[in-house]
């Protein structure tokens, strides 16, 4: 399903946060909204969900998500936040069997159904084994996947996740990375990802949009928005910018040089 966002406006505490910011997200592909701290790029994934106040037009499939009740909403578009509430005591399949919340009647209980879809989950991404671990015992990388987890329970289109590799070590990160690629293709889903690290964003999203002071700045293939002179004027860093063996581009950071001790 296509993401559309047009001319969107937040304001959270009287601070303008989104100016007018635009963007449309193709079905089955994955977008990657980068940013310095501030931008506006997590507020920007709850403002598609309803989660905060906002004015512009937001659309999946051509549907007003503006217009749909929380429990329509949840059933097109599936959230993953950056630091989710995950309860200590909770078994993992129990936090999985959340996702499928927007499903279950008021006031009802979860049908054999959705049970079966969230032992379905975990077994896709390797967690059956962890089904009845309190959430506390699990290790960052398994938390990630957990959060992922509930997410896809809801059977959704659309996939946002909120910095899904923060607090990961590399080899964990390039892990999220894959299993969400690969779950974006089986499943044909479409995926907006907020993210810090430019070089992953840039190797596995088909587009970036970059966001500078609630603006896009910036929009496109991932070579055309991370050069260097992009990344310097908007993150204040010296970075040397080259092209993978695949053609998506690779930062690395520049020390300054100094002049005294060469």
């Amino acid at each position: 399903m296509t993401v559309k966002v047009r001319d969107l406006d937040v304001s959270l505490g009287g601070r303008r946060v989104l100016n007018g910011v635009s963007l449309e997200v193709p079905a089955g592909s994955w977008t990657a909204v980068i940013g310095p701290n501030g931008a506006g790029k997590s507020t920007l994934l709850r403002a598609i969900l309803g989660l905060v106040a906002s004015h512009g037009g937001i659309s999946v499939a051509g549907a007003d998500l503006q217009r749909l009740k929380p429990r329509q909403r949840a059933r097109i578009v599936a959230y993953a936040a950056q630091s989710p509430n995950l309860p200590a005591g909770m078994t993992v399949f129990d936090y999985t069997l959340l996702g499928r919340s927007p499903y279950i009647p008021h006031l009802g209980r979860e049908s054999a159904r959705d049970r079966a879809i969230a032992a379905e989950v975990l077994d896709r991404l390797a967690l059956t084994a962890f089904a009845a671990r309190p959430l506390g015992h699990l290790s960052g990388g398994e938390r990630q996947r957990v959060v992922l987890a509930r997410a896809l329970a809801q059977q959704t289109s659309v996939l946002l996740l909120d910095e899904p590799t923060t607090a990961l070590d590399i080899g964990h990160q390039q892990q999220v990375m894959e299993l969400i690629d690969r779950l974006r293709l089986s499943d044909e889903l479409t995926v907006v990802t907020t993210i810090h690290d430019l070089t992953l964003a840039g190797q596995y999203a088909d587009a970036l949009v970059l966001l500078s002071g609630g603006r896009v700045a910036a929009a496109g293939p991932p070579g055309k928005v991370l050069t260097r002179a992009v990344v310097e004027r908007h993150f204040d860093a010296r970075v040397h910018v080259a092209e993978g063996p695949d053609g998506r581009p690779i930062l690395s950071l520049e020390r300054p040089v100094n002049m005294e001790h060469p």
